[in-house]
């Protein structure tokens, strides 16, 4: 309890002086998968972990379906495999160094089945695994109602720490990581549940201050879960309603993530953001997220904001204008 305490205290600070700002993300609220921002990685070799799955590129094993990422392990035949699923990677087409990043996920229960939400450093086809560094935002094993947050680093050899938390894993939650310079924090549905200190040059760890990508994928069998049984469900579906990376602009040197800041007042804001307008650019929609996962299209009126109707909160703010341009910040709303 004490620990938790200690935890929830870090976690608070950390957001009380952090400015988040949405920095990328994908709601799978289109048709088809984005391959600006996804790739569907092939191969069933096992994965370094004897996983028993191939993975394929097709939308047979992961599609987008009302407003969510389905990724979908079937017992079927595949060369060698005899079973099929989906592993999504943005490697080459997005990564990032320190933020916020979190995801709201469903994931299958059945012995064997392997679902994860993680991330691998960017320069692992140069320097391999695990010198490239791995950070497990979530994974989930068998029919256990708990899940986890490790990460793994080469310190003369694979290392890696982790904790649990206890959940339902079959319902819905928000698993999110804080990184920063100087620690790693896990987080599930907000309450933080794991720490880790990362400082350059403490116990080998200088690989967590490079950019990762991201990954989501389902595996089934492999050393870890050991392998399905005949009661083992499929096929069985891992559903992403969303992933989302958010960057302090609170911190010296984000400019080099090419954000193009909002300029707005007042901050905190009451009933409206005052845009500030150039070259006669007006505001077309205006998006909003807070950290609870929520998501609000703000009213419009020229340059005027409308935040009336949304609760006292920190939020990230993604406002789109007439030239197609983007930009984003993020406010504070008091006054409700």
């Amino acid at each position: 309890m004490k620990t938790l305490f200690i935890l929830l205290m870090l976690s608070v600070a950390f957001s009380a002086q952090s400015q988040w700002s949405l920095y990328w993300h994908d709601e799978f609220e289109s048709a088809l998968l984005d391959t600006t921002k996804w790739t569907r990685e092939i191969g069933g070799s096992g994965w370094g972990n004897n996983e028993f799955q191939y993975y394929t590129g097709t939308t047979n094993n992961s599609q987008l379906v009302n407003g969510q990422l389905v990724i979908t392990a079937k017992k079927e035949p595949f060369g060698p495999n005899q079973y099929t699923s989906a592993r999504l990677i943005t490697k080459n087409k997005f990564d990032f160094r320190y933020g916020r990043i979190e995801a709201r996920i469903k994931v299958p229960m059945g012995q064997g089945l392997w679902p994860a939400f993680w991330m691998l450093g960017s320069n692992i086809d140069a320097i391999s695994w695990p010198k490239c560094g791995e950070i497990d935002v979530m994974e989930h094993i068998n029919n256990e109602a708990k899940i986890y947050g490790t990460y793994h680093f080469d310190s003369i050899g694979h290392r890696y720490h982790g904790e649990e938390i206890g959940c339902n894993p079959a319902e819905y939650h928000q698993y999110a990581l804080i990184w920063n310079d100087q620690e790693m924090i896990w987080l599930m549905d907000n309450v933080p549940y794991y720490q880790a200190t990362i400082t350059n040059g403490n116990g080998n760890k200088e690989e967590f201050h490079l950019p990762f990508f991201i990954l989501l994928n389902l595996a089934v069998g492999g050393n870890w879960p050991g392998p399905p049984l005949a009661s083992t469900p499929f096929p069985s579906q891992m559903l992403v309603d969303y992933v989302r990376v958010y960057v302090d602009q609170s911190v010296i040197g984000v400019s080099e993530n090419d954000i193009e800041l909002l300029d707005f007042s007042p901050n905190p804001a009451t009933n409206a953001l005052q845009i500030a307008i150039k070259n006669n650019n007006y505001p077309t929609k205006a998006t909003c997220y807070s950290l609870d996962g929520n998501t609000f299209e703000l009213p419009i009126t020229g340059n005027l904001l409308n935040t009336s109707n949304i609760a006292d909160g920190h939020y990230s703010l993604v406002v789109e204008f007439e030239n197609g341009s983007i930009q984003r910040n993020s406010f504070i709303k008091l006054g409700n």
